[in-house]
């Protein structure tokens, strides 16, 4: 009978998780389209709120311990929902921004790689690190770029401002140093890797023609941390 218990316990338990995932991002684009539609705010914001919030999924899938499969199978969905938002006016908070992107159908895709990849492999920590950059760093060099940066450049054709990829850089450095530190001690090792990561982080994110950023950050981000970790004893 326990044996029955415990048999129907785990084969709920992660559809329970993706409930408490489900309802997350069931509330998060409902603000975003609530500050879409009958706010005053700018599209960019709206579209930053989406794509900085459902970052923050990783680390809910990662505490419950969501299996890899869950997660490419949600990235599959949302990765789709994206696509269709791309031609048709489905989620406008996904696609307000004034220009044509793919962004959102990459941001999807690099999610469903590195926790099909990571999780697989019981090393959730790269997946989350890869994504949050990408999450908190793109998006808050975005915001701080267009509101309040000063110092414009223009590179491969692109404009960016030095005071959002200065906001890119710091940010990835401390989302690698955090989540490193969660599963090895905070060393001069780590500290450097964690530069190393937001340089590379920061230059990928110079590119981001198509929101292809969406895509090669995460990943780039995630396998080097990864491959740099492997010379800490």
């Amino acid at each position: 009978m326990a044996n029955l218990a415990f048999a129907l316990e785990m084969s709920t338990a992660p559809w329970s998780a993706i409930a408490w995932v489900g309802i997350y991002l069931g509330v998060l684009i409902l603000i975003a389209e609530t500050l879409n539609r009958f706010s005053d705010q700018p599209g960019e914001v709206t579209r930053k709120i989406v794509h900085i919030g459902s970052g923050q999924v990783v680390l809910l899938a990662w505490w419950l311990k969501i299996p890899a499969w869950i997660g490419v199978g949600a990235a599959i969905v949302a990765g789709s929902v994206a696509i269709l938002s791309y031609f048709l006016p489905i989620l406008p908070s996904l696609e307000s921004v004034g220009r044509r992107s793919l962004g959102t159908f990459f941001y999807a895709i690099s999610m469903g790689l590195l926790i099909g990849y990571f999780f697989s492999r019981q090393q959730p920590e790269y997946a989350a690190l890869g994504i949050l950059i990408m999450a908190w760093g793109d998006g808050l060099a975005a915001l701080i770029g267009q509101n309040f940066g000063q110092h414009p450049y223009q590179l491969w054709g692109i404009r960016k401002t030095w005071e959002g990829s200065l906001t890119m850089l710091v940010v990835s450095f401390v989302v690698t140093v955090l989540i490193l530190g969660i599963i090895q001690p905070i060393s001069l090792s780590l500290i450097a890797i964690a530069l190393i990561v937001a340089i590379l982080a920061t230059f990928l994110e110079t590119f981001s023609k198509f929101g292809i950023d969406n895509l090669t950050v995460p990943l780039g981000s995630a396998i080097l941390a990864f491959s740099l970790s492997q010379f800490i004893p």
